[in-house]
């Protein structure tokens, strides 16, 4: 087993570890930007430690360095995730548009599907809408045979090592994400799970997304305005919560990006883009630099079936890497807040 990363990280304030409740708490290795290890001792069960004591160690143990892994509790299905998740967050969400959900329950979802020969890059949940989850868990089911790992990136570093005229372009402009829903991307009735356009326009009123119909009322343009750079609600640290990774055109394939590009007239007719807060475009360098200032800090390991990794949503960013084989991740996401 090994966790890679580029680099060392800033001086992380120490844990005060415990082994209350039959568990070890360590961390994964001696790098500070690796995740808290949290294994059992024995024949420990991971939901009743979080519903005794664990549900408040993994918070100090979040605000420390971001995720959590747990590891060795024996945990094989959906519904044995989902009561751990329960255990160790608040309240689950169920009404997430942009993933399937996975097995019976509404509070559960499948790892976002996309190709497994691409890579999915750095983003925080939702951090283009109005409201996010303050904490997202994710349960390896089947790892992949070759790959698939989950890169996190520590926002607030990121937002340390960003050039600062570019942070600062980024706090003081904010962003625009523009979503196009005409069949290249999910539905708008998934995303907004409802097949009423009249309740499609409420939630957009509610959440201060713009919207527009085409002519036949078939296809969907939203653009959401948010902030780049946002304060963490506990410690106030300032970080860089966002998903210009998954929005940006350059960020896309060569190959995808110019065959999509071929079939609109201009950018803002792409499935997704994402454009400074005033309008104005954000450059391939710019775009570039902030890649790099993830893949210059990140760690990643290879999953093993049965773990779970919770993350503070805000703080921990994250991604996956290509992979080969079968791969089944579930998401659970919980503690929503809004700006």
């Amino acid at each position: 087993m090994s966790i890679r990363s580029a680099g060392g990280g800033r001086k992380r304030k120490g844990v005060d570890l415990n082994e209350a409740g039959g568990v070890d708490i360590h961390p994964f290795d001696d790098n500070p930007r690796s995740p808290w290890v949290v294994q059992p001792k024995g024949e420990a069960d991971l939901t009743l430690w979080a519903k005794d004591v664990g549900a408040d160690e993994v918070q100090r143990l979040l605000l420390d360095r971001g995720a959590v892994l747990f590891r060795g509790f024996g945990l094989g299905t959906v519904d044995e995730f989902e009561s751990a998740a329960s255990a160790l967050t608040s309240e689950l969400y169920g009404g997430y548009g942009d993933l399937p959900r996975v097995g019976a329950s509404a509070n559960i979802y499948e790892s976002t599907p996309y190709p497994a020969d691409q890579p999915i890059l750095f983003h925080s949940e939702s951090s283009h809408l109005a409201s996010w989850p303050t904490r997202i868990s994710f349960f390896c089911i089947t790892p992949s045979s070759e790959g698939g790992e989950t890169p996190l990136a520590d926002t607030r570093e990121i937002a340390d090592r960003l050039a600062p005229d570019a942070l600062a372009e980024f706090e003081s402009k904010g962003l625009s994400y523009v979503r196009n829903f005409s069949g290249l991307d999910v539905s708008w009735q998934q995303f907004f799970q409802t097949q009423d356009r009249d309740e499609v326009e409420r939630k957009c009123a509610d959440s201060g997304m713009e919207f527009e119909w085409s002519e036949d009322h078939e296809t969907l343009r939203v653009r959401q305005p948010t902030a780049a750079v946002r304060s963490h609600p506990i410690t106030g640290d300032r970080l860089f919560f966002n998903q210009i990774q998954l929005h940006h055109p350059n960020y896309l394939p060569t190959e995808t990006r110019e065959s999509l590009r071929s079939m609109v007239s201009s950018d803002d007719e792409l499935p997704r883009n994402v454009t400074f807060g005033d309008g104005s475009p954000i450059s391939d360098d710019l775009a570039e630099h902030v890649i790099q200032t993830y893949w210059d800090t990140c760690v990643m390991f290879p999953w093993q079936a049965g773990d779970i990794i919770s993350l503070d949503n805000m703080r921990s960013a994250h991604a996956r890497m290509p992979f080969k084989g079968e791969r089944r991740i579930a998401v659970a996401m919980a503690g929503m807040t809004s700006a």
